[in-house]
C-alpha cells in the first residue's frame, strides 16, 4: 500500500522526539518533513542524538503540504497560533498534542481510543488527551460508563520529569529533581478540567467530584495514578466490568497482580490494577508519559484514521532492567 506521507510541526522536543522514532520504524507512514524554527538545518541527530546513524535527515524551516497528515508538537497556545497563521489544506489531517483544542467539540474530536474509537476512524481533526489526563481516565472511564462514577474520587499521581517538557526549569534539572519528590498545583491541575468535561458527558445527572495531588517523581519518563473512590460495586463486579470493557482495546490490560511503573515505560500500553478495601474501590494505572500519554498514542490515532490496524508500529516492549 501507499505510505502515508507524514510532517511534525515543532519536532525538537520531547513529543517530538518520540514521534519521530516511532514514525521512523512505522510499517505504513514516512516522515515528508520536521519542522523547526530553532533547528533548521541541523541533522536530527544534532538533537536527538540516539538517532545518530539512523536517519540523515534535517530539521526544515519550510511547510510541505505533499502530506497527508500534521502532528503538531508545540508548546500549550502554540498550536492554536500556528493553524491560525497558516492555511493548511482540508485533506490535510491533523493530530494536536498540545491542550489547545481538547475541550473543541467542533472541529476536533478527543483523541481517548477507548472512548472515541468509533468516530475517531472518520475525524479529520483530533485533539490527543493529555498524559495524566489519559492515565486517569482510563481508570475511571468503565465507570463512567455504566453510571457508578459518582461522588468523591480521590487520586494521587507521579509523574516523571519528561512530562514538563525539554527546556530546563528549577524543578526539571538533575540536581534538584535527583533524590527528589514533590507536590505541585495541588487540586487545580490543567488536566482536572479535560477530565471532567469527557467524563462527565456519560452521566451529567450524577455529579461528581475530583481530589487530585500531582507529584513530581525522580525518574525521567513514566506516570503511575492511584485512584479511589467508594463504590457498591464487589471486587468481583469491578473486576469483571472492567475486563470486559477493555477486551477489545490492544493496549489496555487489567492485572490482577500489583503493578510498577518500569512495565509500561517504552510502550504505548496502560495496565490497570483494582482492588476492594472495605467500601473503597481502588484502580492503580500506570503508562508512559511520552507514549501513551503523548506520541504513542497520537500514532494510534493516525492508525485508526486512515484504517490501519490499530497496534502498528507501536508493539514495543518495555525494558524493565
Amino acid at each position: 500500500m501507499k505510505k502515508i506521507k507524514a510532517g511534525i510541526i515543532g519536532g525538537a522536543g520531547y513529543t517530538g522526539g518520540e514521534l519521530i522514532r516511532i514514525l521512523l520504524q512505522h510499517p505504513y507512514c514516512e516522515i515528508n518533513f520536521v519542522h523547526s524554527k530553532s533547528h533548521s538545518g541541523d541533522y536530527l541527530y544534532d538533537v536527538h542524538t540516539d538517532l545518530m546513524g539512523v536517519t540523515e535527515m534535517q530539521f526544515t524551516n519550510h511547510l510541505s503540504e505533499d502530506v497527508d497528515i500534521l502532528f503538531l508538537c508545540l508548546n500549550h497556545g502554540d498550536s492554536q497560533k500556528f493553524l491560525s497563521e497558516n492555511n493548511i489544506d482540508n485533506g490535510i489531517r491533523i493530530i494536536d498534542l498540545s491542550q489547545d483544542f481538547r475541550m473543541d467539540q467542533k472541529e476536533f474530536v478527543y483523541g481517548l481510543p477507548e472512548m472515541n474509537r468509533s468516530v475517531l476512524s472518520s475525524a479529520k481533526r483530533i485533539a490527543n488527551p493529555g498524559c495524566f489526563a489519559t492515565a486517569i481516565q482510563l481508570a475511571l472511564l468503565p465507570l463512567a460508563k455504566f453510571g457508578y462514577l459518582k461522588g468523591d474520587i480521590h487520586i494521587n499521581a507521579i509523574t516523571g520529569s519528561t512530562g514538563a517538557g525539554q527546556k530546563p526549569t528549577i524543578t526539571t534539572h538533575f540536581s534538584w529533581r535527583h533524590g527528589n519528590i514533590s507536590v505541585y498545583k495541588p487540586f487545580q491541575h490543567q488536566h482536572l478540567t479535560e477530565i471532567r468535561y469527557h467524563l462527565g458527558k456519560f452521566n451529567p445527572e450524577h455529579p461528581f467530584t475530583l481530589y487530585f495531588l500531582p507529584y513530581r517523581g525522580s525518574f525521567t519518563r513514566g506516570i503511575l495514578a492511584a485512584c479511589y473512590l467508594k463504590t457498591d460495586l464487589t471486587f468481583e463486579q469491578a473486576i469483571t466490568l472492567y475486563q470486559d470493557f477493555y477486551q477489545t482495546h490492544p493496549f489496555t490490560y487489567i492485572s490482577l497482580k500489583n503493578i510498577d511503573v518500569k512495565q509500561v515505560v517504552n510502550t504505548n500500553n496502560c495496565f490497570l490494577h483494582l482492588e476492594k478495601h472495605n467500601d473503597q474501590l481502588l484502580i492503580i494505572s500506570i503508562i508512559d508519559n511520552l507514549l501513551k500519554g503523548a506520541s504513542g498514542q497520537a500514532v494510534q490515532n493516525m492508525n485508526i484514521m486512515f484504517g490501519l490496524k490499530e497496534t502498528a508500529g507501536l508493539k514495543f516492549k518495555s525494558v524493565v532492567f
